[in-house]
């Protein structure tokens, strides 16, 4: 079987290919890239391949038996180019196609959910077999966070006390090297989070515990959250997205406590902690 990976060259197709090398020959695997040259240092054979030119995608399909179709990073572009994907794959002769969604996509109040529930429907219209996972948020969205809250002595955010139950980059990607090496998983939706969630404030402890000094969380409402984040030089669609996100959070959006992704990876989920050391690290 040939295992082929769109968006190979991004942060969550970097790590599913590191674990497939381990479950599977690296000459049965494809990255798919819309720059090959930066996939270069994979250690896979390398086919560009683009959303947004369909006419590329059957040949660097060509020869695939299934497909891990990574969402695209492109928010408002996403149904159309994950469209061209799923109609390319079909024509090449994909047996099966892998689909990274969002936790709870069905009825998550997330901006972010509307162009998963299309690409959903679309697979399975599609009439190819097809899996679903359903991925929480990855803990780095909030590593990211991590030299701002250092520097400002404060955990910003509008999440409430609103559990997430993230898992880092790696957990998900593992997942799906599980799902693209294994059997079994066709017509099955995973939803796919972290063993144990969190609160911001808990997460600003555990920071504070690490980094030995005392970073509290200050929760902001929507509007001023949005604000500060636009001052810090983010677009404002994409500032008030993120507050907005925030806010969903902090009505549960981002909880799950199914446990469906510690046991497809056969381990615990990443302890925040370990996280949280990584990120103190790079800070």
């Amino acid at each position: 079987m040939t295992i082929a990976i769109t968006g190979a060259t991004g942060q969550l197709g970097r790590l599913v290919i590191q674990h497939l090398k381990t479950r599977v020959a690296p000459d049965r695997l494809r990255a798919l890239a819309r720059t090959p040259a930066k996939a270069a240092d994979l250690g896979i054979a390398v086919r560009a391949a683009d959303y947004d030119r369909p006419a590329s995608l059957a040949p660097a399909l060509a020869g695939v038996d299934a497909l891990l179709l990574i969402s695209s990073s492109e928010v408002g572009r996403r149904a159309a180019q994950h469209r061209h994907a799923i109609e390319a794959a079909r024509a090449a002769g994909v047996r099966h196609i892998v689909y990274t969604s969002l936790l709870h996509a069905d009825v998550s109040p997330l901006s972010l959910a509307d162009e998963h529930r299309q690409t959903e429907r679309m697979l399975k219209d599609s009439g190819l077999a097809w899996t679903i996972l359903r991925n929480g948020w990855y803990t780095e969205n909030y590593m990211g966070a991590m030299a701002g809250a250092l520097a400002g002595g404060a955990l910003v955010g509008s999440a409430g006390q609103g559990r997430i139950a993230s898992a880092a980059r790696t957990d998900y990607a593992e997942a799906a090297a599980v799902v693209l090496a294994g059997a079994g998983h066709e017509g099955k939706t995973y939803e796919l989070a972290g063993d144990t969630a969190y609160t911001l404030d808990e997460l600003a402890a555990e920071i504070s515990r690490q980094a030995g000094r005392t970073i509290p969380y200050r929760n902001l409402p929507e509007a001023d959250y949005a604000a500060l984040l636009a001052s810090h030089g983010l677009p404002a669609e994409l500032a008030r997205a993120i507050a907005g996100w925030d806010v969903d959070a902090s009505r549960g959006a981002l909880f799950d406590d199914g446990r469906q992704l510690s046991w497809l990876i056969g381990r615990p989920t990443t302890p925040l902690a370990d996280s949280v050391a990584a990120a103190l690290q790079q800070a």
